[in-house]
């Protein structure tokens, strides 16, 4: 007879309930746990990072510029007369003398203008050579009249010398001898009044030469500036140096004061340095400054500074102290570091990649178990290859200079 057996259902039910719920309570837990750990701190290696030691003592402030080389004297050659450029005889690059013939200019017009005022200086040389004859026969003729009009005089003054010698004698009436008196004084006034006649002819004749002379010599003077610019149509250099540039072509119509040429002097050159407008502002004459021209450091002065700003920049002028190394020509791109002033006792580290100067970073801070763990820093003065350090880190500690920015969602890292 068969046994009844019990039913199995129910209890195998029970059991994947309780299974199902151990599973989901171990997974809740496992999960909760993992939840409460920190994220594994991404790996780095040391020689992808540029680290650094803070330390404390003396920090030269530096700002640093780009620039080049140009001459202390620029002499640009001006056309001082008007014409066309028939020849150009000297090419840029050609060390140029004082009379180095650089460029010829034609001006027919000008040619022209002097030929007729070399006319006209002789015509008025002949002038007045025939102003001279006239006015010496004219002072003749007046002299003569003088002479004559004298010979009167002196003729009525001796009969009335002899008149009144017979009419003191009786031999001459009263009447005769007064007439002879009124002769004799009228010819003694119009003696008078030839010599004063005489005078002025003479006076008038040297205002008529001076006129005449200077007349001549204002038309000479035209004609010796005339022949001067023509002279200058052949354009010298007119001092030492090396030519530059030319910038006119053959067959080109120049004015007056038009630029010819630039001629300068390659062995006495200058930095100028481009600055950034934020770093210039303490920037004074008289500082120090190192000019890398790649193939030497020369030693210069700060002499000028521009006080305009263009495109974010400022014009520093340096006054190059050194010799000059091989190689160094106007134009050569150039460095300059030019020094601030001198930190003492502050803390500082190298300049970062990231930051500016008085700004508040994060830096990635190097621990001795090989982590690094980021770290706000205040920063202060900024020199070229260095920063101060307000706050934040101290001496001997061990920072990254290098941009960290892939790892900005991290607060520690692993070096490797």
């Amino acid at each position: 007879m068969d046994k009844q057996r019990p039913d199995q259902s129910r209890k195998k039910r029970i059991k994947r309930i309780a299974y199902t719920l151990i599973v989901i309570g171990g997974i809740g837990g496992t999960t909760v746990g993992l939840s409460r750990l920190e994220p594994a701190a991404p790996r780095v290696e040391l020689a992808t990072i540029y680290p650094d030691t803070v330390e404390r003592g003396e920090m030269i402030r530096q700002v640093r510029g780009i620039g080049k080389l140009v001459p202390e004297e620029v002499r640009w050659i001006p056309a001082t007369s008007q014409g066309i450029v028939e020849r150009i005889l000297v090419e840029p690059g050609v060390t140029v003398e004082p009379g180095t013939i650089l460029v010829e200019l034609i001006n027919p017009e000008l040619e022209q203008q002097t030929s007729n005022a070399a006319l006209d200086v002789v015509a008025q040389e002949a002038d007045l050579a025939n102003l001279r004859v006239q006015l010496r026969s004219n002072l003749l003729n007046q002299r003569a009249s003088a002479a004559s009009v004298e010979a009167d005089f002196e003729r009525s003054t001796l009969q009335y010398a002899a008149d009144s010698e017979l009419n003191s004698e009786g031999l001459k009436s009263d009447l005769d001898l007064n007439l002879s008196r009124v002769q004799s004084e009228n010819a003694a006034r119009r003696w008078e009044l030839e010599q004063e006649v005489l005078a002025m002819a003479q006076e008038a004749n040297e205002s008529q030469i001076t006129a005449a002379i200077i007349r001549l010599e204002q038309t000479q003077a035209a004609h010796e500036l005339l022949v001067f610019q023509l002279g200058r149509l052949i354009v010298r250099a007119g001092t030492s140096g090396v030519l530059e540039q030319v910038p006119v072509e053959v067959g080109q119509q120049l004015s007056t004061g038009a630029n010819v040429a630039r001629v300068s002097d390659p062995e006495r050159l200058k930095a100028v340095l481009d600055i950034a407008e934020t770093q210039a502002r303490d920037i004074q004459v008289g500082q120090y400054v190192d000019v890398d021209t790649r193939n030497g450091i020369i030693p210069g002065t700060v002499t000028r500074i521009d006080p305009a700003v263009v495109e974010g920049t400022v014009t520093v002028d340096v006054r190059l102290d050194g010799d000059l190394p091989r190689g160094a020509r106007p134009d050569l791109s150039v460095d300059g570091i030019i020094q601030i002033e001198r930190l003492e006792d502050v803390l500082y580290v190298g300049r970062p990649s990231y930051g500016q100067a008085n700004g508040l970073i994060s830096m990635f801070k190097i621990l001795p178990d090989g982590h690094a763990v980021r770290t706000r820093v205040q920063l202060g003065r900024v020199s070229v290859s260095e920063i101060e350090i307000i706050e934040g880190l101290e001496v001997g500690d061990q920072v990254i200079l290098s941009d960290m920015s892939t790892w900005d969602g991290f607060d520690r890292i692993q070096l490797d």
